[in-house]
């Protein structure tokens, strides 16, 4: 008699009889000896069948296995200390489901359009599942943190009568008899969602029609996007420092035979560890023109701007006090120095770019009628009006994108393997 099991929990059967659903992630022979290799999406084992210690039923049905056919494997769970996993399985049964044939992906090196177009099956491969399950484990520690220190998650819609921020790069569609457009973030319905309930957070899909095919940029991406009542910008970057810290050192903890598939560095992240360096605009700038870049006071920073920056740093780096003209028309402008703002953005260490950008907002009523005038905000946005009308209070926020965190986390040359169905500017398939 078998127990159904899966690979993760093998170690709790050791010396027992399991039957595991598995597919085939490759196989070799050596004569009289069959070396399966086999995943179940929780983990990989190899199982060992000896042509002389099984049915010759069983001896051909593994002869008959090709990569990525499926089966219920039935056999004894022993400890293997040459083998990655530790254990191993002597075969005693085999049931098969599907024998495939021609799987495309095949173990010879493919061209990466051909692997977007078969997405579908790639992300059955080794590398593909870490990178998933090092995602779902930054999701899994970014709600541990909220979760653990006071916030409560609130859900802003997707569907938006305008833009969130001055930007027409939108996708629109029609709302009925109305023009609506997909979120580009879910920020200012956060603030909402403060004034009621003090700290909260959003974690969902976010777009952006933005003509960009960088190796940072996805068209559908996600966001964790916290906003916090009676909050100072100082204070939101402790919380941040507090927050990038605790997911790093989580996936570390949590997701080590990952990080080892993918050959991450993690010396790396282990030094991820608050507090996080900090410089000014005007720093940035100065430091910028020492390396040799052309770059008035008043642009903003590219991704080149940004990549040297972090090359002076082991941490994240905050890069603080904007240009007011630069960022968006929410920012409280600096009290001492109103032609900058109370803002931050972390740049990710190793060449991957804004992980983060925040704020403090703007409180004064006022101020607020001012910049909805200059940006001729109108009355789709008077309900945003109205958070400074009634119990204005100082209030901050960020927003984080997941896609370049995993892509950091991970030291992966592209966002488009950050997220198992990537939409690409010139990508809408499969």
């Amino acid at each position: 008699m078998s127990t159904k099991t899966v690979i993760k929990k093998v170690n709790e059967h050791i010396g027992e009889t399991v039957t595991i659903g598995a597919w085939i992630n490759n196989k070799r022979s050596s004569g009289k000896i069959q070396f399966l290799q086999l995943r179940d999406g929780t983990g990989y084992i190899q199982g060992v069948v000896v042509k002389s210690e099984v049915p010759e039923s069983v001896w051909n049905d593994a002869k008959s296995l090709t990569q990525e056919s499926s089966l219920y494997v039935t056999g004894v769970v022993r400890e293997e200390p040459r083998s990655k996993s530790g254990y191993e399985m002597t075969v005693t049964g085999i049931e098969v489901i599907h024998i495939t044939s021609e799987y495309p992906i095949t173990p010879k090196e493919h061209g990466i359009d051909f692997l977007m177009d078969h997405r579908h099956l790639w992300l059955r491969s080794n590398r593909q599942r870490a990178v998933m399950v090092i995602r779902a484990e930054i999701i899994r520690a970014v709600q541990e943190y909220f979760n653990t220190n006071g916030f409560t998650k609130v859900d802003p819609p997707i569907l938006t009568p305008s833009a969130a921020e001055d930007t027409t790069e939108l996708f629109h569609i029609k709302y009925f008899d109305e023009d609506a457009y997909l979120t580009q973030s879910g920020q200012l319905y956060m603030e909402a969602a403060a004034m009621a309930l003090g700290k909260v957070y959003s974690f969902g899909p976010t777009f952006r029609a933005e003509k960009s095919k960088t190796r940072r940029h996805l068209i559908e991406f996600w966001m964790i996007e916290p906003e916090m009542a009676f909050t100072t910008h100082e204070e939101s970057l402790e919380v941040q420092e507090q927050f990038v810290s605790h997911v790093v050192q989580s996936v570390l903890k949590n997701c080590r035979a990952e990080l080892e598939t993918l050959e991450r560095d993690v010396t790396k992240l282990e030094n991820i560890v608050g507090p996080f360096p900090r410089i000014t605009y005007d720093e940035a700038i100065e430091f910028l023109k020492g390396k040799g870049f052309d770059i008035p006071w008043g642009d903003d920073f590219g991704a080149p701007h940004e990549t040297a920056i972090a090359e002076a740093y082991d941490k994240p780096v905050f890069i603080t006090h904007y240009p007011k003209d630069i960022k968006a028309f929410y920012m409280k402008p600096d009290p001492e120095r109103p032609e900058v703002v109370l803002c931050a953005d972390m740049i990710a260490p190793e060449g991957y770019g804004e992980i983060i950008g925040g704020s403090q907002r703007i409180d004064d009523p006022a101020l607020m009628e001012q910049r909805f005038q200059e940006h001729n905000l109108g009355e789709a946005y008077q309900w945003y009006m109205d958070l400074r009308t009634y119990g204005t209070v100082p209030h901050s926020g960020f927003g984080l994108g997941l896609e370049r965190t995993v892509a950091w986390i991970c030291g992966l040359d592209h966002v488009r393997e950050t997220i198992a169905f990537p939409r690409m500017l010139y990508r809408l398939y499969p």
